[in-house]
């Protein structure tokens, strides 16, 4: 019976100190051996930085941008929003509107989830 090639495992993680720790943990897990640089594997653990999120402070919602994203964070669409807080579904639009510019997101859950990352809203 032969043996089984051995899974060939790419790490690619930014924080140096990171990357030893998981490369001296791999390196002794049998079945697995770790790729040369450039060398094709069977997977790749890669890990980046990620950019800093922004300040709660460094995003100016207006309050009652904070209204309509609070009511956008219970799924209300743009007609309740609207009748929620006593504007036309006109003004609501253009509320959720620049809330998406403000957050940098494509749409409105994009827009809810942005907000609870960078601590704007909590859920």
């Amino acid at each position: 019976m032969s043996e089984a090639e051995p899974i060939v495992v790419s790490v690619e993680i930014d924080d140096p100190a990171l990357a030893d720790r998981i490369v001296a943990l791999l390196g002794s897990v049998p079945g697995l051996r770790l790729a040369a640089p450039g060398e094709a594997a069977n997977f790749a653990l890669i890990s980046r930085e990620r950019p800093k999120a922004l300040e709660p402070a460094e995003i100016e919602l207006t309050p009652r941008e904070l209204d309509v994203l609070a009511l956008l964070a219970e799924g209300a669409s743009n007609k309740a929003i609207a009748r929620q807080l006593g504007i036309s579904v006109h003004t609501a639009k253009f509320h959720v509107g620049s809330i998406l510019d403000k957050l940098d997101a494509t749409g409105r859950t994009d827009a809810v989830a942005h907000a609870a990352r960078r601590g704007v809203i909590n859920l």
